[in-house]
């Protein structure tokens, strides 16, 4: 077994794209709640087996080099796969009335937290990782037509640099176990809706 108590650098950075050109380099995957512990014990595709113990506070990124073997020319990435995250844009309820922006802001919460979905705010947005089907989550934004409200989708990893690690694990590490989600499949849009879903 391999002791992993800190990482190397990370696949992006220029010395190490150059460096692993030639290695010979064996993937750890992770899923997105693995990859919001600092220690666990998990085998590579190789065949690997690692004990990772990293410091408090810290969690793994895609393309992380946790082992370097500079002399064997042999390296261990961390292999990541995040859901997608929707995107939740409410900066537009600033120009609404302090009587309609707080509704709005109520009847938001209530429908998030009536399907169980987890979500982080930050600044004018709050992010809100897939529990479910894609389709499904836009029908439940698209029903409740809230005004001054757009969302999308965009791929997790773009999510993960503005977030602290408590967020990243609140965002994406509770996201498997959510409870299924309370959508009736009588859903329809009711009326015209303001809310646009860009994709």
């Amino acid at each position: 077994m391999h002791l992993v108590e800190k990482v190397f650098g990370n696949l992006k950075e220029a010395r190490w794209i150059e460096q692993l050109s030639t290695a010979q380099v064996d993937r750890l995957h992770l899923d997105q709640w693995e990859a919001q512990k600092n220690r666990f014990r998990k085998t590579t595709e190789g065949g690997l087996e690692l004990a990772v113990s990293l410091d408090r506070n810290t969690h793994l990124h895609e393309g992380d080099i946790l082992v370097w073997d500079e002399q064997g020319q042999k390296a261990v990435v961390a292999h990541i796969q995040l859901n997608d995250v929707m995107v939740i844009e409410i900066g537009a309820l600033l120009r609404q009335s302090p009587e309609l922006m707080l509704r709005t802001c109520i009847e938001l919460g209530h429908a998030l937290g009536n399907q169980h979905w987890p979500a982080v705010a930050k600044a004018h947005q709050i992010f809100v990782p897939l529990t479910v089907d894609r389709k499904v989550m836009a029908a439940v934004m698209r029903t409740h037509a809230f005004h001054d409200v757009e969302f999308k989708f965009i791929p997790g990893a773009e999510v993960i640099p503005y977030l602290a690690p408590g967020e990243a694990r609140r965002l994406f590490g509770g996201a498997d176990s959510t409870p299924h989600s309370h959508v009736h499949e009588h859903l329809e849009e009711r009326g015209h809706s303001h809310t646009h879903e860009h994709t």
